[in-house]
């Protein structure tokens, strides 16, 4: 059996190789945008389990400072980097400006049930983290929707909040008609 070969610059040739890059990268955005789903389900978990340890659901307690501050320690120990206390309270903010989204009653700590609460969160963390700086939770998520329509970027998140594009629409008629 003889292998076929092929002269490096061959119209086929060109089309196998242009069809291998293309599936490399295409593969490698999804793993990165996987990877950023998952480790922003993660985040809003962790909210989640610090607003519910400290405050029982409620919105303020006396003794967070100290809760942040000692597993800023021990998470920064173990981690090295990304338990900052600043980043913990951001996380804490994260969950309590984004908590009203449904997540299955059966949500645990195990990667595996993380999967599904990723989907929920087609963002990369920093553009959630961005989004936190909107007061108004209308805004926030019409930043979000306008986000992720429009290609999911940090910087387009800092584009459209800059302008203040959202309450620019809510100025006009026609578009402010469209608008839930």
């Amino acid at each position: 059996m003889t292998n076929p070969t092929l002269a490096p610059q061959s119209d086929e040739y060109q089309q196998i190789h242009d069809g291998i890059i293309r599936l490399v990268d295409t593969a490698r955005t999804e793993t990165v945008r996987s990877i950023n789903a998952i480790m922003t389900a993660t985040y809003w978990e962790i909210g989640r389990r610090i607003v519910e340890f400290e405050q029982g659901g409620e919105a303020r307690a006396a003794y967070g400072t100290q809760l942040i501050e000692r597993l800023s320690v021990d998470l920064s120990q173990r981690y090295k980097r990304g338990f900052s206390t600043r980043n913990l309270w951001q996380i804490r903010t994260f969950y309590l400006c984004f908590q009203h989204i449904e997540i299955p009653q059966t949500l645990s700590a195990e990667f595996s049930n993380l999967i599904p609460l990723a989907k929920t969160f087609p963002l990369p963390c920093s553009a959630y983290v961005r989004l936190l700086s909107v007061k108004n939770p209308d805004a926030r998520t019409f930043y979000e929707k306008e986000t992720l329509r429009n290609g999911g970027s940090v910087r387009l998140v800092d584009r459209q909040i800059a302008p203040q594009i959202y309450a620019r629409t809510l100025l006009s008629p026609a578009i402010s008609a469209v608008l839930p």
